[in-house]
């Protein structure tokens, strides 16, 4: 099961104005904003339904600016392979990791297409790479988008595990195959590299590296300390993975591991308080880490996101954003998920 897949399979298990046309004024003006058109998160709102919720609305994007856009042409609920919506689940929403562009199913069509909030712009998959495949529903699908949103991988969920998942060059136009083993993880940040993983048949975990052509560079059954921990990321070498890890007593710590030579660094202890745990990282063009971290109260519940830059040398962070997570939220996305 996908990443993506698994997260909201979990969240049901628990439940437990389309972005606007610019006016003329606002078209003239649209380079001068694309500052402040950055997505911090997105999400969707919860509706309580008998003994439970479900999630409602339109998905909402809350921006950097302190603004918040709809995107009411969106799918909320899939459609399941027998063509009917499934009102209990959640539909496949992507972001960028530079907060610009977003990934969704549109509900004119039925088909994947990637908005540039910037550009207000949206693109249509090419061919057959926008369609949910015949068996399967919308909800089997993942999508994960590369930093600048210009290439996406599209993964399926299906009963015999054979459906190869997609690379998609969003310029080009081009499509390649990935096989369908893999759970992909996410992308360097140049976008030139992807991470994945396989659960091989003897209980190791393998890490995949594939470039921007879908051709594999890299390959390693990894050892323990790796395999067991997340989150994880790959540096623009292809070759260079971050992994954070919470021990038994609390603690977070850093490892780097260099998949060419199978070699894990010195664990380095990060402060972070008590009441946070590691949920998504990823490397920038500095070699520093971005990690975002959970924030929970005493029952477990999340309540809140912290983004934090991190040393991986010396695992010193400062914070640099953080918003409030409640219980009128069914679902929630971050940049680079």
């Amino acid at each position: 099961m996908t990443r993506k897949l698994a997260v909201l399979a979990a969240a049901v298990a628990a439940t437990a104005s389309a972005l606007a046309v610019p006016t003329a004024a606002e078209a003239k003006t649209g380079a001068a904003s694309a500052a402040s058109a950055q997505i911090r998160y997105a999400w969707v709102k919860s509706c309580p339904k008998k003994d439970y919720t479900v999630p409602c609305g339109s998905w909402t994007l809350a921006l950097r600016d302190g603004k918040t856009r709809k995107l009411t042409d969106a799918r909320v609920n899939p459609v399941t392979a027998s063509g009917k919506v499934d009102k209990d689940m959640v539909s496949t929403l992507a972001i960028s990791g530079d907060g610009q562009n977003v990934a969704y199913f549109r509900k004119s069509d039925n088909k994947l297409v990637v908005r540039d909030l910037a550009a207000n712009r949206v693109r249509v998959l090419p061919g057959k790479a926008a369609l949910v495949p015949k068996g399967i529903g919308m909800g089997d699908v993942a999508a994960t988008l590369s930093p600048d949103g210009d290439s996406v991988v599209i993964e399926y969920q299906d009963d015999a595990g054979k459906l190869p998942s997609l690379l998609v060059d969003m310029n080009a136009g081009k499509v390649t195959k990935i096989r369908a083993n893999v759970d992909v993880q996410g992308f360097s940040p140049d976008g030139h590299h992807i991470l994945a993983s396989r659960y091989t048949s003897e209980n190791t975990t393998e890490l995949v590296v594939f470039d921007e052509s879908g051709a594999t560079t890299g390959r390693k059954v990894v050892p323990q300390v790796i395999a067991n921990n997340m989150p994880q990321a790959l540096a623009n070498d292809g070759n260079t993975v971050a992994v954070m890890i919470s021990t038994s007593g609390g603690k977070q710590r850093v490892r780097v591991y260099d998949l060419a030579s199978d070699t894990v660094g010195d664990a380095v202890n990060v402060n972070t308080p008590k009441n946070e745990s590691p949920h998504r990282l990823s490397w920038d063009d500095s070699d520093n880490l971005t990690l975002w971290q959970l924030r929970n109260d005493a029952e477990g519940n999340t309540t809140g996101i912290v983004r934090r830059s991190l040393d991986p040398t010396s695992g010193a962070t400062k914070k640099a954003d953080t918003f409030t997570i409640t219980s009128k939220m069914y679902m929630w996305w971050l940049p680079g998920e």
